[in-house]
């Protein structure tokens, strides 16, 4: 049974975390004692998601409670939720902005949306039942409103034509594409929440053709894609009658479609 960091280290590394350092002081400051540090370590060094084993990822400054086998929250999403917290914020005035973070899995995004731009209306929703006791976990206690189910059919009817910022990290890897994902990823991520079809678009394309009916007038949706399909996403959120344009940061190598809902048209 290890008891030293510099044992720690050796382990991880042997299984090869790039990073063992800095992944054995995390496991040291989280282990409550001997038995408990021994079993992080080990659920580690099998290859599951570091964020899973400590139960918690880095998000936008935030801590995000994590369990296990839901989608580990990706540092390049904090350009999709800085974007969207900066919409928040332009359209909150008399009352709070309605923000919805949909395919929500631990709720990263809404979290940061909310300590960026609140106080705001936060609705979040995911189809996988342990995403949504994780954002639970996160956004109940923001005064958020977590809901299961899939895409626009778990929101609350009153939402419809209200929402102003509708953001949404959905999956868009290929089917084809999954067996050459990294194994803490595969292995250990909801399926659902990788997935995203032949061309990897099958839930954006969902998600595009009923947002102008759930936005506010001047109501915005994002979604991440990559940069190869991020064109592709553009053309059907014009095609369902949204004003699109696409944002790119080359440091977080992030990609975010925007659609604005603009005027009605005749």
């Amino acid at each position: 049974m290890m008891t030293t960091e510099t044992e720690i280290v050796t382990r991880l590394r042997a299984a090869g975390c790039v990073f063992a350092e800095d992944e054995a002081a995390l496991l040291l400051e989280t282990g409550a004692d001997v038995d408990d540090l021994e079993a992080l370590v080990e659920r580690r060094v099998a290859g599951e998601p570091l964020e899973q084993v400590l139960g918690w990822a880095e998000f936008a400054g935030l801590r995000i409670r994590v369990l296990p086998g839901v989608f580990v929250p990706r540092r390049r999403t904090e350009f999709l939720a800085a974007e969207a917290a900066r919409l928040a914020k332009r359209a909150g005035g008399a009352h709070p902005a309605v923000v919805v973070d949909l395919c929500c899995g631990a709720g990263a995004i809404g979290a940061a949306i909310a300590d960026a731009a609140g106080p705001l209306h936060l609705v979040a929703a995911d189809l996988d039942p342990v995403a949504v006791q994780a954002a639970r976990l996160n956004l109940e206690p923001i005064g958020g409103l977590v809901c299961e189910g899939d895409l626009y059919d778990a929101l609350p009817a009153d939402l419809r034509g209200r929402i102003d910022v509708l953001a949404v990290n959905a999956p868009y890897v290929p089917s084809d594409a999954i067996a050459m994902m990294p194994p803490e990823a595969r292995d250990h991520e909801a399926r659902m929440a990788l997935d995203g079809g032949g061309d990897g678009l099958d839930v954006h394309r969902r998600v595009a053709a009923s947002a102008r009916s759930w936005l506010a007038p001047g109501g915005a949706l994002l979604i991440e894609t990559s940069e190869r399909q991020a064109s592709i996403a553009a053309a059907f959120f014009e095609a369902s009658g949204l004003d699109a344009r696409i944002l790119h940061d080359d440091e977080a190598d992030a990609t975010v479609v925007v659609g604005v809902r603009g005027a009605d048209r005749s």
